[in-house]
C-alpha cells in the first residue's frame, strides 16, 4: 500500500482538515460531473457538444459550471477561437493530465467492481 492517511497527515499537518484548501480541490475533482468531464478529456481536446454527448446525463448548466470550475482550478484549458460561429475547445492542462494519470486506475477499478459492489 502507498502512503496511509495518518502518514500523509503527519507529513503535512492539517492537510484535508476542515478549512484546508485540499477539501475544496477534492470537492472539485471528485464531484460526479468533475470526474466524468476530466475522464472525457483524457481522450483529447473536445468541444462543448462533444462533452455534452460524452458525459451522459449532464445538464447544460452543470456542464458549464463544472468546466468553469476546472478551468479556474488550472486542470482544464479553454481556448476560444474568434470565428463565426464561435468555436471553443477544452483540453486537459499538464496538471490535469498528471491528475488523470493517477485517477484513471481508480476509475478502471470502479468500472470493474461497481456491479458486484452494488449487488450486495
Amino acid at each position: 500500500m502507498a502512503v496511509s492517511f495518518r502518514q500523509l497527515r503527519e507529513s503535512a499537518p492539517g492537510v484535508f482538515g476542515d478549512g484546508c484548501p485540499t477539501r475544496t480541490v477534492l470537492d472539485h475533482v471528485m464531484s460526479k460531473w468533475g470526474v466524468l468531464v476530466l475522464m472525457a478529456l483524457t481522450d483529447g481536446t473536445a468541444r462543448w457538444g462533444e462533452l455534452k454527448r460524452t458525459v451522459d446525463g449532464v445538464s447544460e448548466k452543470m456542464l458549464a459550471s463544472t468546466l468553469r470550475t476546472l478551468v479556474d482550478d488550472g486542470l482544464v484549458a479553454r481556448v476560444s477561437y474568434p470565428e463565426v460561429p464561435p468555436r471553443v475547445e477544452y483540453s486537459l492542462t499538464a496538471r490535469g493530465e498528471e491528475l488523470m494519470a493517477r485517477m484513471m486506475p481508480l476509475m478502471a477499478w470502479i468500472g470493474d467492481n461497481a456491479d458486484d459492489i452494488l449487488a450486495r
